[in-house]
């Protein structure tokens, strides 16, 4: 069980991280969309950068394993932060719903850390 454990765990990690790291290129692609977005929202678009580099840093740590559990406790509450903020209208109420639920998965990372196949297995943390 322990071998499905770290496959779990690997997988896991790419699958959940794969939402941030193509969000990150799309902040990056359509900044001004973006921007205006965040506008309509009450959200200084100065902050499209720093959850940008959030998205991609953070995604980066959690597929690698590498700080895994800060990673995973950061962009737990940044998808809090987005349900909040962005998806609590009707009309977005699974938006918010999905939001919850990666955040969910990624305390679940947070307090299970990333097993063995992880950089933090290999120096040691975890």
């Amino acid at each position: 069980m322990d071998s499905l454990r770290d496959h779990a765990l690997l997988v896991g990690r790419i699958f959940i991280a794969a939402v941030f790291l193509y969000d990150a290129w799309l902040v990056v692609r359509f900044q001004q969309a973006n921007a205006i977005y965040l506008a309509q929202h009450g959200v200084p678009p100065i902050l499209l950068l720093p959850a940008g580099v959030l998205q991609l840093v953070g995604g980066i740590l959690v597929v690698i394993g590498l700080w895994t559990r800060w990673a995973a406790l950061a962009l737990a509450c940044f998808c809090i932060a987005t349900a909040l903020i962005f998806h609590t209208n009707v009309g977005a109420l699974v938006q918010f719903g999905k939001d919850f639920g990666l955040a969910g998965g990624f305390l679940f990372l947070a307090a299970g850390g990333p097993g063995r196949w992880s950089a933090d297995a290999v120096r040691g943390g975890g």
